[in-house]
């Protein structure tokens, strides 16, 4: 019973300790400055974010209230100095800034290595969306590069397994921070992609800060994603969280389960999209035999099937009737042709010289030429007379 009179509660001792804080006028008004880390932009319009420096850090949170006064957006490796009131959070026991004004003192270190690198392979094309490979839209074996323990495989094997209890996931345990991490995560790249151990890999850790996430920013990370083989979904962090790894791999995900989501089709929705399409495929056959079906029950009722001599009758009809007005033409022409040729004759005839003689005239030639004049004439000449019926010699006198 004494014990129990003596002691204070938990959130007596919080409480206590945060009125102290509040009675430190220097702690109501304090000027800090640090970096940016582990930023968090809520959807309320709060700010959570860490303070750090080179040995220490501290936790911060600014209100909607002044995060609208601001005239620039924090982010990950920003240099700030701070205005606020240090207070503790009763309920966690923690201390925290309370950041009422926030203005920019420049990137940290960290970002700017980040900021160059992220140019420099740009520049290289590593990022280049024509170098990037398609996920496959049935694997079989699902490939995971991340740590053995926590959430994060977990989580990936939960959605997996859901999706199609049938895929298989190989995991290779990788480090995904801390020093050495970066080599080992390449390695095992290269490695899953040398023995051909999966179809697609994910690439995967939870959220973090800069320094956290860092090993997915190195060079050496970045060109084993590039000259992956196997497709490659980074899911690196959270949905706000970007490094080099989501830049260079084929598909980007917010999260590792949303990574299990894009690798892993449902396969209950791909069975049901087959069933939908064999519904489909029948409704059209069924469609496409009733439109032959009319098709053949109209060509079956056409006069060409149930006659079919007609046409060659009616062929031979033509052909006939042709042939009539073939002769018609070849008589007319043949009487136009006669008369004509009548006429000729009967010219022919009334210009003909027999008709001279026959009305007892005779025709004078010498040398086979008719004489038309005395002048061609001359004495002892012999002639040939010409006369109905025949010919005689005279000498001319």
């Amino acid at each position: 019973m004494k014990y129990a009179d003596m002691a204070i509660t938990v959130s007596d001792l919080n409480q206590y300790v945060k009125n102290k804080i509040a009675e430190d006028e220097y702690l109501n008004n304090i000027l800090v400055k640090g970096e940016i880390s582990n930023f968090k932009n809520h959807y309320t319009g709060h700010m959570y974010f860490t303070l750090k420096d080179e040995k220490s850090l501290i936790k911060c949170i600014m209100f909607k209230s002044y995060t609208q006064k601001l005239n620039f957006m924090p982010k990950d490796g920003m240099k700030v100095f701070l205005f606020g009131s240090v207070s503790v959070f009763e309920r966690d026991g923690v201390y925290q800034i309370y950041v009422k004004a926030m203005e920019e003192d420049g990137l940290g270190d960290l970002y700017t290595t980040y900021q160059e690198l992220k140019n420099k392979l740009e520049e290289q094309g590593l990022f280049d969306e024509e170098h990037k490979a398609p996920i496959p839209m049935m694997p079989k074996i699902i490939g995971v590069l991340t740590s053995q323990t926590g959430s994060v495989i977990r989580d990936i094997i939960n959605v997996s397994t859901r999706r199609n209890p049938n895929v298989v996931i190989r995991l290779l345990p990788v480090p995904v921070q801390g020093d050495g991490a970066a080599e080992k995560i390449a390695y095992g790249i290269e490695y899953m992609n040398r023995n051909k151990l999966a179809d697609v890999l994910i690439l995967a850790r939870g959220g973090g800060s800069l320094e956290d996430l860092w090993p997915f920013n190195e060079e050496v990370v970045a060109h084993s994603i590039y000259h992956s083989e196997i497709p490659i979904i980074s899911a690196v962090g959270h949905e706000t969280d970007f490094t080099i790894a989501d830049f260079v791999a084929d598909l980007r995900a917010s999260t590792p389960s949303a990574a299990a989501e894009l690798a892993v089709p449902d396969i209950y929705e791909v069975k049901q999209k087959i069933k939908t399409y064999q519904s489909q495929l029948r409704m059209f056959l069924i469609k496409k035999v009733e439109v032959m079906r009319l098709r053949y029950e109209k060509s079956m009722s056409s006069s060409v099937f149930k006659e079919p001599t007609r046409r060659i009758q009616e062929s031979y009809i033509r052909i006939d009737h042709q042939i009539k007005q073939l002769e018609n033409l070849i008589l007319v022409k043949q009487e136009k042709e006669n008369t004509k040729y009548s006429k000729l004759i009967a010219k022919l005839d009334a210009y003909s010289p027999l008709k001279t003689l026959a009305r007892g005239y005779s025709i004078t030639q010498k040398d086979g030429k008719a004489v038309k004049s005395r002048k061609e004439l001359k004495e002892d000449d012999i002639v040939e007379l010409r006369f109905i019926d025949g010919q005689k010699q005279a000498k001319i006198l």
